[in-house]
């Protein structure tokens, strides 16, 4: 069972799942909501179903899996259709994520969550730490990766909480705006420090 539990997050396109491989090669455990959340709408669950009644049959690929970038145009341009989303699927993850954090074999368990705050899965942690890039390099790294238009990108980030707001509630901030290398070398720092918390 794992001593101690990291919530990590960050904005889109910050650095979250680098940070994330770190802290593994490090030793840590590491539980991905993003992960969790494809498996809660994978074909024949009750999610899914709830999805396909709720947006229709755009939503569900032709092999029975969900179209997620027509879910996103749906969810990113109307407030009240993500957060109907969100009460769906929220419960589920954040359920599943904290029972396999503490299950974890390892010390320390990080658990890797885009809306850390905004879900209030803060709560269930035992630090925060924010991965903080400026705006510009979240479009740019966004709009690089994800193949999404830029109006996409900039509902995406409206969505998100204030950068402001995140760092703020952050017990730990790093800043990635440099190479891999000098993300590596503050986790690894980050995780020297967390193991003499325990």
């Amino acid at each position: 069972m794992a001593k101690f539990i990291l919530g990590l997050t960050g904005g889109i396109a910050s650095g979250k799942s680098a940070a994330a491989d770190t802290f593994a090669l490090l030793g840590a455990a590491v539980i991905d909501t993003d992960q969790i959340s494809r498996e809660v709408v994978e074909p024949g669950t009750p999610a899914l179903d709830e999805i396909e009644k709720h947006f229709g049959p755009d939503v569900i690929n032709s092999d029975h899996t969900l179209n997620r970038s027509a879910l996103r145009e749906l969810v990113f341009a109307d407030v009240e259709e993500r957060r109907w989303l969100e009460s769906l699927l929220h419960p589920a993850i954040r359920e599943t994520a904290i029972a396999r954090a503490k299950k974890a074999p390892n010390e320390i368990a990080i658990l890797v969550v885009p809306l850390l705050f905004e879900s209030g899965q803060y709560q269930n942690v035992d630090s925060t730490l924010v991965i903080d890039v400026p705006v510009e390099v979240q479009r740019a790294r966004t709009l690089a990766r994800d193949g999404v238009s830029a109006a996409q990108v900039e509902a995406i980030l409206a969505a998100q909480m204030e950068r402001s707001s995140r760092l703020a509630q952050a017990d730990y901030v790093i800043e990635n705006s440099g190479s891999l290398e000098d993300l590596q070398q503050k986790i690894s720092d980050l995780y020297t420090q967390l193991q003499t918390r325990i």
